[in-house]
């Protein structure tokens, strides 16, 4: 092995995967607020229109989630869809747009073919004049095929006449061809949406062609053939010309209507309706076939088709042997058929039709026409040589052609369906036909051919329902996805969904041939995904006779817990196992062995400590008993463990009767009263045997000793001894022992036990006697013994009854059952009783007079029909008494017998009175005296007067209210407007009635009816008017704090028509939280008559737990709402936010435009006194209040904001996040109430108030009382020892007061500026997204110029070395044989450098010295870099250790130093290792928006004017970088010739136009730098030409507008073009002032032709070679301000200062604090430029940031393990200062390699960065190291960028820095809480990356370059290595000198 291998290993196999991966395609950036920009453009010129391009991107781009399931667009219609075969890439044709997706249906690229101006009478034009009658026209897509070879897109559309285009297949935005002005020969498609096409692109040798068929469409398409034959290439893409036509002869006679276009290997076909000739008018079912290869249609035939007794064909799809074919059916073709078509009989009926019409004249054998020539041509069938159908097989000129069989080819319907279908594909899948089906409803239906039958088993919604399915039923390319095109969707179907079937039964129910059932795998699978689908019983099919596996018989069906034994499983169909497979049985968790013979499997039950308890309450636990393969369930049963002795609990009642009745074995041990298992009871004991066995005689609950039931009556009378009497049986099972009986009654709370004897016994049937109390049913039951109870036949009752309970009155009493012996007793108190109870004397047979206690209502209406209700007692015994026994005021009143309650209720309708009728109410039955009501009825007569409001919404909802008299009449009212109810809902009052409206179908007029019983009123006078719904179509501000009580304003129409609008929030709130007056809406309080509407509640809670918040708005116009945001309270999250406009609800998101509302956490502001926050804040008039708080600005505006100061206002100027700044009153305002002394600092922000304590305004302090002879002495003496402490401290006070006020007062001076700049902003941001969107797409192409790795590397590791920083240098002569020892030696010291020993030593050793500088410190940590870079686990293994020395160093000093700068060798090795492991982050992360970013600065730097000679800019973010003299410019457009001639002679026509944005005012150096830009904009820079290496040619056309002052011989000689310079004879000098030249100064023109000529002198082509070999990166050196024999240069200004970069060399402290002064006062104006170009940059500054920072991205694994290991050392050193940590890590990380990025992109990229953009960089850069910090944001601070220190450019970022702090806690925060790295996985990636750097000579220059480092202190590192106990043992010294004695003194330069 040669020794150069162990130094730079070969790269890994994958090292080169990278660049041909390539990066994501990405073509918008998802901005949300873009998509509101989005509408149809009109279109004149045949290329549409860019910018509605870019902006539906915006608006269509679907989040990168999961799989899609469909695609949409919205208010876009859909017209085909077509398939990448290969690819998988799927296009979607629609109207005005073609969409490019991925198959899961993500977005890829989206294109607009219109709307365009366009007629169907005209051809396609370019002057409007040329059609008047164009209107704007929407262009549907037509025709949509994929052409594979061309990787190229074919689309039609129906404007211009149906010209096509074709597009790229990796980017349909991209037009590859256009017609720009096409014949008639290009007319493609139907120029009508509703007349179809239908095309092929066909393969032939050497080329494709492309077939179209078309319907007959517009009046210019009638000379259009039906069918022809186009060329996809050549200088006429799609013309026809030279290829084969459907010649017809009228085509309006057939007109041809076109269902598909299929095409297998050897022919096309085409299926259609039309009708024939003109004698047969009827339409009918063709296909046409035609052979691949034939461009001329020679070989062209249809027969027609018939599917029997079935209509036209409506769908058509070619499978690889048969037709399928829908055709219309039924009687209306409402109804569909599917018929098949054999192809190989379909292609005979077509060879017989062409044999016929070629050599018998279309004759067939009985003489009848069966072939001809059709279509009106005058061809005619012939007679050629019977051979000629196989000599011509395609057909030739002198065949007749287009040929027309006669005989129907007919087929059987497979299947009829109720729908009509739409479409058909097929597939074959696992040897079956499967066609899918689509019908007009948006139903798929999957159908199983099966021979000549088919059968629907799937049917499915996929879409809107009653969208028809697109004829465009496509299958992807592996068979397992259908895509299904609807008007408003495409959906992705799987083909054969059986994962979704969860068991057995489902798979097979399911039906789907392409499904079954894995036994052994236990899921529903296709058939080649089931390993041993081929043996038997392994995959179950639902189509043969399969059942799925189960347990047919289990014997014993059940067992006895406490016994453990065998169980046998009868499984039929068991699946084979091999001889080391096994079958187990689980018995819920537990698992046992199976023995299986043939279909009997034996498994062991478990024992009774492995089984549960059984459930409370019952007898047995059941569990799941499963026969397993492995995990998988074959086939499963329940299987049960009972328990005996659990038996007899569950029924108390009959314990033998449970036990020996249930479903178990169980037997029943009279004498000890248990239940048992097994065979019998202990000796001596008689056993009741179970039910279920059939050998003994005592057996079952006939068998149990028991209670049968009563021997007499069971009514017992409650107060009176009676003897009870039960008969028992078998209590001859007990034996002869004696015992004690008892009976025992259930009371209600009382169990009552009663003595019993047994007193007849006769065989085994007996009787008991128990001495035995309202109609009570009393459970009653026997013991016997001490506890013995005997069963209970079935359940046992006796009645208890009372007759005073349920009577109380006499009628209710006599009323009472007869059979219960009940009389009215008067004995003492009167009462019902049981007759013996009552004296006979006492029994009274007459009952008092009827009492009525109430009746109601007390009025009713003149016309009677009123339901009146009398309450009372003894109101007679039944319903005939009272049938007439009732009068009202003197009037009959009509009982009504439903209603009748005996005694106690009297329901009775009212006659017709006269108007103030009243009196009593009177009730007389048979012949006592009438009972009379205290209470008077009184008829009276109810008017109606008024009604309020008039008008409402047809929705309903309106509170209404009618006035009117005697509204209060009767107790049944109820309102009805129109012919809907009017619900009531406050009580009815005598004045106002109050309901509420319901919907009405339409508006209208509505008389409103008011019924009182059965008497109405009415209001035909005054109708209610149903107007027109509101509507909402704006809402907005859509955010608001908790604390809600923000102003939203809500537009729309009809608004005002609306009583009480709302604005509601539903809540979902825990179930804990108990809100303040939250009630349920059932508790709403009614409110008496007369009384105020009481105040609406906040909150109430609604069903499911939701709670409803709601605020009442106010009606401002019939345009405009006013509502405050309802509080929400903590803890609970909103569900949604609406209106309720009465009965119409609209969704916040609704009325918003998609905007849903958002609530905020409420702000928080910290006291005006932090430190004692009682303490009265001191306040200097003049100044402006800072007030700091969280979150201040997230839920409301600064205009919404209100301070108070007392009763004056503090007016607030600026509202951030976490500052307010207001200006308060110039004098000290009053308190606002008087408990204070003091005003109080209040803030109010909608419902959120604020008070952040008292404000003492700061006075003139008064003069002191002292007397003045003290005072002088004192002061005197005083001022000799502090006089200079104090004014100094004066002065340093005044500083910082002033500095402060300064800096509060600049930045309310950039809110408003900021705020006055907005609508420029986004005019600027606009235009540059539309940039960036267009370099997006260039890029994607092209690609970011990334640098190699190779190049990058070298730029970081050897920064400010231009780009070759290890070139070798050129061997001199005799030196080629020194090569070979020395790179023997650097082999060795390559070795050597793998002794951590000696490599730490040698590190140590070089820091020690004191002529080893920082810079040489560097050097060697790149060199190391470079020498270990394939060892990268090694070089992190040293970093550790020397880090840990660093860390274990800076403790014992200042921690927070460490890492702060580049001074030791570890720093740059860890700069060196971020840069290594951070590459393909910086690649396919945050390598985007960082030259994105890079590119919209440059754009917007290159949009105004820079002056060439100062550097300085009109759009620039640093001031001291600010043009600030206002200079006219003007932009122009120059078009550059760029071609392979294009800079050569004259001439040259391939050249093409490249437009190039420029400025008027640029000089000629500067308009080169934009047009090699232009041109050159896909190409690295350090590939591209010098700008000093070409002239700038201006066109031969423009000589004669050339200006005066040029002489007409500076024209070249070669191209004749006029030469361009900054300098030449015309440039104009003026007092010693040169000004450079412009376009201005040449007066080029707008629109101006240019060429770039190489220079043929000057050398460069030489610096162009040397730029190629080694490139340098950037290459523009700046034209300076110099002295040219007294001559100074200027360009737009002239430099009246020193230049700015002598300026920032000196950089002096007065000079510092003078520009800082300046800036400090520096113009609005010149703030607005800085402003305006900071809001314009803001969204690419913040990707960037997001990105660097890991926004919802994983963090770079080496990332997590620096900082893991920065937490070890904290750890390990004690260091708990959390800011400690987090300077660590921002030095190691941010600072040291991300801000290296942001503020030098051209070592990432390959890239020319301009002074201006680097000075803007700089800016940013500073506020990222800004963000970086944890102490407070300051103006004033030194930072690295001394240029950057200026309170402007620090004030630009104010506002932001704050937001970007929390960004970057957030990052430290997350990379905190992620899982470790560790060390496996960290060292895995290493191993990746060491391969990356592969450059074998480098690495030995790296070694050679060591080696010299090395020799200059040879002799210490001798000496460290010679000390070292262990290199002693290692002989490292020894290994140094062999190293030396190879390369010393024999070549140094390789």
């Amino acid at each position: 092995m040669p020794p150069t291998a162990a130094l730079c290993p070969s790269p890994p196999p994958w090292a080169g995967q990278t660049e041909e991966m390539g990066l994501p395609r990405r073509h918008a950036a998802q901005e949300t607020p873009l998509s509101l920009l989005f509408e149809a453009v009109p279109v004149m010129a045949p290329r549409p229109p860019l910018g509605p391009h870019l902006l539906l991107v915006l608006l269509l781009c679907p989040p990168p989630l999961a799989e899609a399931r469909h695609f949409s667009a919205p208010n876009t219609t859909f017209n085909h869809l077509a398939l990448a075969p290969g690819r998988g890439t799927l296009y979607v044709g629609a109207v005005n747009r073609l969409f490019q997706l991925s198959p899961e249906l993500q977005l890829e690229a989206v294109a607009v073919t219109g709307p365009v101006f366009d007629s169907p009478d005209c051809v396609p034009f370019r002057d409007p004049a040329d059609c008047p009658q164009a209107r704007l026209t929407d262009n549907a897509n037509q025709l949509l095929l994929v052409s594979g070879r061309a990787g190229e897109l074919v689309a039609c559309g129906q404007v211009r006449q149906g010209v096509c285009e074709k597009r790229r297949l990796d980017d349909v935005a991209q037009v590859l061809y256009q017609a720009e002005d096409p014949g008639d020969g290009q007319f493609v498609a139907a120029n009508a949406p509703g007349v179809a096409t239908v095309g092929l692109v066909v393969p032939t040798p050497g080329r494709d062609l492309l077939l179209v068929a078309r319907g007959l469409a517009g009046k210019l398409s009638g000379g259009v053939p039906p069918l022809t034959v186009r060329q996809l290439a050549g200088p006429q893409p799609f013309s026809s010309e030279g290829l084969g036509r459907l010649v017809v002869g009228d085509f309006s006679d057939y007109n041809n209507s076109y269902v598909g276009a299929f095409a297998n290997a050897r022919s096309a076909y085409f299926v259609f309706r039309r009708r024939g000739a003109r004698a047969q008018a009827e339409y009918r079912s063709y296909v046409a076939r035609l052979c691949l290869g034939d461009a001329n249609l020679y070989s062209y035939v249809e027969v027609p088709l018939t599917c029997q007794g079935q209509g036209l064909i409506q769908a058509a799809f070619l499978a690889p042997t048969t037709l399928l074919g829908a055709f219309a059916a039924g009687p209306s073709g409402a109804q569909a058929a599917l018929c098949a078509f054999p192809l190989a009989e379909l292609d005979g009926s077509m060879d017989r039709a062409r044999r016929l019409c070629y050599t018998a004249g279309g004759r067939g054998p009985s003489g009848t026409e069966e072939a001809s020539v059709e279509y009106g041509v005058t061809s005619r069938c012939v007679a050629l040589p019977p051979d000629s159908p196989e000599s011509y097989p395609c057909g030739d000129e002198h065949t007749p052609s287009p040929i027309a069989g006669r005989q129907p080819l007919e087929a059987r319907p497979l299947l009829q369906l109720r729908q009509p279908i739409s479409a058909v594909t097929g597939l074959q899948a696992d040897g079956h036909t499967i066609a899918v089906l689509g019908d007009t409803q948006g139903q798929l239906h999957k159908v199983f051919v099966n021979g000549s039958r088919g059968q629907v088993y799937h049917s499915q919604q996929v879409g809107l329902l009653g969208s028809a399915i697109s004829p465009d039923l496509l299958v992807d390319g592996r068979g397992s996805h259908l895509y299904v095109l609807t008007a408003q969707r495409v959906d992705r179907v799987p083909v054969a969904a059986c994962p979704q079937f969860p068991d057995c039964a489902s798979c097979l129910q399911a039906r789907d041939p392409l499904c079954g059932w894995c036994v052994l795998q236990g899921r529903c699978t296709r058939k080649g995904q089931c390993d041993r689908a081929a043996q038997a019983n392994q995959w179950l099919w639902s189509y043969e006779d399969s059942h799925c596996p189960h347990v047919q018989t289990l014997l014993p069906a059940h067992r006895p817990r406490q016994e453990q034994g065998v169980v046998t499983l009868s499984v039929p169909r068991l699946p084979t196992l091999a001889m080391d497979e096994y079958f187990h049985c689980a018995f819920g968790d537990y698992d046992s062995l199976a023995h299986v013979e043939g279909p009997h499997v034996a498994c062991i039950t478990p024992p009774q400590d492995q089984l549960p308890l059984n459930p409370p309450g019952t007898d047995h636990v059941t569990l799941p008993l499963a026969l397993m393969f492995e995990d998988v369930a074959v086939a499963a049963t329940n299987f049960s463990f009972y328990d005996c002795s659990a038996v007899q609990a569950l029924e108390a009642a009959a314990p033998c009767r449970a036990c020996v009745g249930s479903l178990w074995r169980c037997h029943w041990c009279p004498r000890s009263s248990r239940c048992v298992y097994g065979e019998h009871c202990p000796e001596g004991e008689v056993t009741v045997y179970s039910a279920q066995e059939t050998d003994v005689q005592v057996r079952g609950p006939g068998a149990c000793p028991r209670v049968e039931g009563p021997a007499g009556p069971l009514l017992v009378p409650v107060g009176w001894e009676s003897r009870l009497a039960l008969r028992v049986r078998n209590l001859q099972h007990f034996g002869s022992l004696p015992a004690s009986y008892h009976c025992w009654l259930e009371l209600p709370g009382e169990l009552r036990r009663l003595p019993a004897s047994l007193e007849e016994t006769a065989g085994d049937v007996g009787l008991i006697y128990c001495q035995a109390q309202q109609e009570l049913p009393v459970p009653i039951y026997i013991t016997r013994g001490k506890g013995q109870r005997l069963d209970n036949a079935h359940a046992l009752h006796v009645t208890l009854y009372d007759c005073a309970v349920g009577h109380p009155d006499c009628s209710r009493c006599q009323a009472a059952n007869g059979s219960l012996g009940c009389l009215w007793c008067s004995h003492g108190q009167p009462a019902c009783r049981y007759g013996p109870l009552c004296p006979p004397g006492a029994v009274e047979l007459l009952c008092p007079t009827p009492s009525i206690d109430a009746i109601e209502p007390l009025t009713g209406p003149p016309e009677g029909g009123l339901a009146l209700t009398i309450w009372g007692s003894n109101l007679g015994r039944d319903f005939a008494e009272v049938r007439d026994a009732v009068n009202v005021a003197g009037r009959p009143c009509s009982p009504e017998p439903s209603l009748y309650r005996t005694s106690a209720r009297i329901v009775c309708v009212t006659s017709p009175a006269p108007n103030g009728t009243t009196g009593p109410v009177q009730v007389a039955i048979k012949n006592r005296p009438p009972g009379v009501s205290t209470q008077h009825f009184t008829y009276q007569d109810p008017v109606l007067l008024s009604l309020s409001p008039q008008w409402g919404p047809q929705a309903g909802g309106t509170q209404l209210t009618i006035h009117g008299q005697h509204l209060q009449t009767g107790g049944n009212v109820s309102v009805f407007v129109g012919g809907q109810p009017c619900p009531i809902r406050e009580p009815v009052c005598p004045e106002a009635i109050v309901c509420r409206t319901m919907s009405q179908a339409s508006p209208g007029e509505a008389v409103v009816r008011v019924v009182f019983g059965h008497a109405q009123r009415t209001l035909p006078a005054s109708p209610f008017h149903y107007t027109a719904n509101p509507q909402l179509v704006a809402a907005e501000p859509s955010v608001s704090f908790r604390g809600g009580g923000r102003l939203i304003r809500a537009r729309g129409t009809g608004l005002d028509v609306v009583r009480r609008p709302l604005l509601s929030v539903w809540l979902e709130a825990p179930a804990e939280m108990q809100v303040a007056g939250a009630r349920p809406p059932a508790s709403t309080p009614t409110r008496s008559c007369g009384a105020p509407a009481a105040a609406p509640q906040a909150c109430i809670q609604l069903e499911g737990g939701l709670l409803q918040c709601s605020t009442v708005c106010s009606v401002n116009s019939s345009s405009l709402l006013l509502c405050q945001s309802p509080a929400v309270p903590d803890g609970a999250h909103p569900q949604r936010v609406f209106f309720t406009l009465d009965n119409v609800h609209v969704d916040f998101a609704s009325a918003s435009g998609g905007q849903d509302f958002l609530y905020q956490p409420n702000p928080r502001l910290a006291p005006l006194s932090r430190e004692e926050p009682a303490r009265p804040y001191r306040l200097k008039p003049g100044n402006v209040l800072d007030v700091e708080g969280q979150g201040l600005n997230l839920g409301i505006s600064k205009e919404e904001v209100r301070v108070h100061i007392g009763d004056g206002e503090c007016l607030v100027k600026t509202l951030t996040l976490t500052h307010l700044y207001c200006e308060p009153p110039s004098r000290a305002p009053q308190p606002a109430n008087g408990s204070s002394s003091l005003p109080q600092f209040v803030v109010q922000m909608g419902n959120v108030r604020l008070a952040l304590g008292p404000v003492q305004y700061e006075t003139e302090p008064p003069l002191s009382a002292f007397p003045v002879e003290a005072q002088v002495g004192l002061g005197m003496g005083a001022a000799v020892l502090i006089a200079a402490v104090l004014l100094l401290t004066l002065m340093y006070r005044h500083k910082s007061k002033q500095a402060l006020r300064d800096y509060q007062k600049v930045l309310v001076q950039l809110e408003n500026l900021e705020i006055g700049v907005g609508d420029q902003c986004r005019k600027e941001f606009t235009d540059l997204m539309t940039e960036m969107t267009d370099l997006s797409s260039d890029l994607e192409a092209s690609g970011i110029p990334f640098l190699d790795y190779h190049t990058y590397a070298e730029r970081v590791f050897f920064p400010g070395r231009g780009g070759c920083p290890l070139q070798p240098a050129p061997e001199g002569p005799g030196e080629e044989g020194r090569r070979a020892p020395v790179r023997q030696g650097l082999t060795q010291l390559s070795n050597l450098l793998n002794s951590k020993l000696f490599l730490l030593t040698l590190i140590h050793t070089l820091e020690e010295q004191p002529g080893f500088s920082q810079r040489d410190r560097c050097h060697v940590a790149s060199l190391l870099s470079l020498a270990l870079h394939g060892k990268l686990e090694y070089l992190t293994d040293i970093m550790r250790t020397l880090l840990s020395d660093l860390a274990a160093h800076y403790v014992h000093k200042n921690p927070k130093l460490m890492l702060r700068r580049t001074e030791t060798m570890v720093e740059k090795l860890l700069t060196n290792w971020l840069s290594i492991c951070l590459y393909a982050f910086l690649k396919e992360v945050a390598g985007e928006p960082l030259y994105m970013l890079l590119r919209a600065i440059q754009y917007q730097v290159d949009k105004g004017p820079v002056d060439a000679v100062t550097g300085k800019a009109k759009r620039t973010l640093n001031d001291s970088r600010l043009l600030r003299e206002d200079v006219d410019f003007r932009p122009l457009t120059l078009m550059v010739l760029v071609g392979p001639r294009a800079g050569g002679a004259a001439g040259s026509g391939a050249a093409q136009r490249v437009p190039a944005r420029v400025l008027d005012t640029d000089t000629i150096t500067q308009v080169k730098e934009k047009v090699l830009d232009q041109v050159y904009k896909g190409t690295p820079f350090s590939q591209r030409p010098s700008v000093h290496a070409l002239d700038l040619g201006l066109g031969d056309r423009l000589q004669a507008n050339r200006p005066p002052h040029v002489p007409p011989e500076w024209r070249s000689g070669l191209a004749g073009h006029l030469t361009l310079s900054d300098e030449d004879l015309t440039s104009v000098t003026q007092n010693h002032w040169k000004r450079l030249n412009t376009l201005q100064h040449y007066k080029v023109p707008d629109g101006a032709t240019v060429r770039l000529i190489p220079q043929l002198h000057k050398g460069g082509a030489v610096s162009q070679s040397l730029a190629q070999s080694c490139p340098l990166g950037e290459n523009t050196p700046m034209l300076e301000d110099g002295e040219e024999g007294g001559v100074h240069l200027w360009h737009l200004v002239k430099a009246t200062e020193e230049p700015e970069g002598a300026k920032a060399r000196r950089s002096s402290l007065r000079e510092r604090e003078r520009e800082r002064a300046r800036a400090k006062a520096i113009p609005e104006i010149y703030l607005t430029r800085l402003l305006s170009m900071k809001g314009t940059l803001q969204k690419f500054v913040d990707d960037t940031f997001q990105a660097i920072l890991s926004v919802n991205r994983p963090v770079p694994i080496a990332v997590k393990y620096l900082f893991d290991f920065l937490d070890e050392l904290a750890e390990k050193h004690g260091i708990e200062d959390p800011e400690t940590l987090h300077i660590w890590k921002t030095n190691s990380l941010l600072l040291r390699f991300w801000v290296n990025a942001l503020k030098n992109p051209q070592l990432i990229f390959d890239v020319r960065v301009s002074d201006n953009v680097d000075a803007i960089l700089a800016v940013i850069a500073q506020t990222f190291i800004d963000s970086c910090t944890i102490s407070e944001h300051k103006v004033g601070r030194a930072h690295p960028y001394p240029e950057q220190d200026s309170p402007v450019n620090k004030l630009l970022y104010a506002r932001e820095i704050p937001r970007y702090k929390q960004m970057v806690e957030r990052y430290y925060s997350d990379i905190r809480q992620s899982s470790p790295a560790s060390y496996q996985e960290m060292n895995s990636a290493l191993a990746e990356l060491s391969g990356n750097y592969t450059s074998a000579p480098h690495c030995l220059e790296a070694l050679q370059e060591l080696y010299n480092h090395i020799h200059r202190y040879y002799d210490q590192i001798i000496g460290a290595l010679e000390e070292d106990p262990v290199g002693q043992k290692m002989q490292l010294a020894c290994r140094l000198q062999q190293v030396a004695a190879l390369v010393e003194n024999k070549v140094t330069d390789l």
